[in-house]
């Protein structure tokens, strides 16, 4: 089992840093590629762009629990909570058919 894990390509765990605006404040982010492929297809799927999106989540949880501590943190679970609903939408439609 640990094969499908540790055969996996090492560009996907690489890590990339991308320079965003958050409500109007340049910062950097660092998140590996993996993660990035999947906020790409979050803000795809919501019709905006990646950058947009990250500064609209950070709104919304200033909004809900205020500043966050860890902000990639967030976003990997957050990439986790989308593979976690992607699994059980597909799940949904399987038990449809």
């Amino acid at each position: 089992m640990c094969q499908v894990f540790a055969g996996q390509d090492p560009e996907r765990y690489a890590s990339a840093t991308r320079r965003i605006r958050i409500n109007g404040q340049s910062t950097s982010i660092r998140l590996e590629n993996a993660f990035w492929q999947v906020i790409d297809t979050i803000a795809d799927n919501d019709g905006m762009t990646t950058p947009i999106f990250i500064s609209k989540l950070h709104s919304e949880v200033l909004e809900l629990r205020g500043e966050p501590v860890n902000f990639t943190s967030l976003l990997r679970c957050a990439c986790l909570k989308f593979m976690e609903i992607s699994t059980l939408d597909d799940q949904t439609a399987v038990a449809a058919e």
